[in-house]
């Protein structure tokens, strides 16, 4: 196999990550590494690490082997970056795409705050990760410096963040495989953060000294913010006025915000019907779209038609619901209402990816061409999703609810 950063590197050997060397096979995947003549096969993930500054990256692979294979890419936090790529007996084929390595530094004398559970994750480290999954064979890969892509940012919590490990997930770390390689996603978001927070931990003053005129930020908020009591607070109060702060600043660095309502609970009536858990909140953000002329994605709206057109029991299949002993080391059963599983997540991806095409932003022009529409009322079921999971699990659940 061969690695290209900067000067090619051809590996012969499973060559384990160290940080003096500064690439190599990591997290005890090198023992799973089979060499051939001039590609690599596994069957189970395989991790590799390149150490790399803060920045934009386009990487070239080139996958195929003597063997059919199926190939699932991840980047660094499990970014869906390729999507189960088949290939038959001697066939090849190369795919590229953009990853973000970001770095908590803003400048000589600020950072974000990371919380203690976030700081072993592998979007803080420095170095970039890829993950490849299922029966891969991957023959070569090469890591290109770029500053030319658009970038989308993400400001927003749990429902939104790269989750590090499984079976938690997030529609921010699958809506990265939707998006030619001309686009990079910079996803911020932090599980249990609300506005504030997100600006009070310098996430908010990491983008913008990172945004350039006519990339985007996706904005979405509620869960949290909900929670947050007193005289002065709440939908109407800093909620609204937080939202307007965020829109103001991001306009005046030249982006382009959008605004995502939350995604529902799942939380249901006796009826079917889906409980409205979020009170004011969805009703506030569209106002501040309307009277701001921001264009507003109504997550709220379209995952209400996606869990009653599921149903009770079934909407369970997109949810960390599982019973004990599923995961390494869980020995209770995990029952999560909010946060979703890796099937879950691709379809709440599928709804913003539909939310932008409606809305026609310009950024619509970089999706994938053949992403096909998306109708909340018509989902997809949870016997069709086939995705391996990552091999790294966690039992505990994401902050916030």
């Amino acid at each position: 196999m061969k690695a290209n950063k900067n000067k090619g590197i051809s590996i012969h050997k499973p060559i384990v990550y160290t940080n003096t060397l500064g690439y190599g096979f990591d997290f005890e995947s090198a023992e799973n590494v089979i060499f051939k003549k001039n590609y690599i096969s596994s069957k189970s993930s395989i991790y590799f690490s390149v150490k790399l500054p803060e920045g934009h990256y386009k990487i070239e692979v080139v996958l195929g082997g003597e063997k059919p294979s199926k190939t699932t890419v991840k980047a660094e936090s499990r970014r869906l970056m390729l999507k189960e790529i088949t290939l038959g007996k001697n066939h090849t084929a190369q795919r590229s795409f953009t990853v973000n390595v970001r770095s908590p530094k803003i400048n000589g004398t600020t950072h974000i705050k990371i919380k203690d559970r976030d700081k072993n994750q592998l979007n803080w480290d420095d170095k970039l990760t890829l993950e490849f999954l299922g029966n891969p064979t991957v023959q070569h890969i090469k890591i290109i410096p770029t500053s030319t892509v658009k970038t989308l940012f993400l400001a927003g919590d749990s429902t939104v963040t790269d989750q590090d490990l499984e079976p938690w997930a997030s529609w921010g770390q699958f809506i990265t495989n939707y998006f030619s390689n001309e686009v990079v996603i910079a996803n911020y978001a932090e599980s249990g953060a609300t506005l504030s927070s997100f600006k009070a931990t310098n996430r908010l003053e990491k983008i913008l000294s990172l945004l350039k005129p006519n990339d985007y930020v996706f904005i979405e908020f509620g869960h949290n913010d909900e929670k947050i009591k007193g005289e002065g607070n709440g939908a109407w109060g800093l909620y609204t006025n937080s939202l307007k702060e965020y829109i103001t600043k991001f306009r005046e660095k030249g982006g382009i915000p959008v605004l995502v309502t939350p995604t529902q609970r799942r939380a249901f009536n006796d009826d079917g019907t889906l409980k409205p858990t979020h009170g004011d909140f969805p009703d506030a953000m569209r106002h501040v779209a309307t009277n701001l002329q921001v264009p507003l994605i109504d997550l709220t709206k379209m995952t209400t038609y996606l869990y009653e057109t599921w149903g009770d029991e079934p909407s369970r299949k997109a949810f960390v619901q599982y019973p004990a002993n599923t995961f390494p080391g869980q020995t209770e059963k995990l029952e999560d209402n909010t946060h979703f599983n890796g099937f879950g997540a691709n379809e709440i991806a599928k709804c913003v990816v539909q939310g932008i095409k409606d809305l026609n932003l310009d950024i619509a022009q970089y999706l994938n061409p053949n992403v096909p529409n998306y109708n909340p009322k018509n989902p997809d079921i949870f016997s069709s999703w086939k995705l391996p999971m990552s091999t790294r699990f966690e039992n505990t659940k994401p902050d916030g609810n």
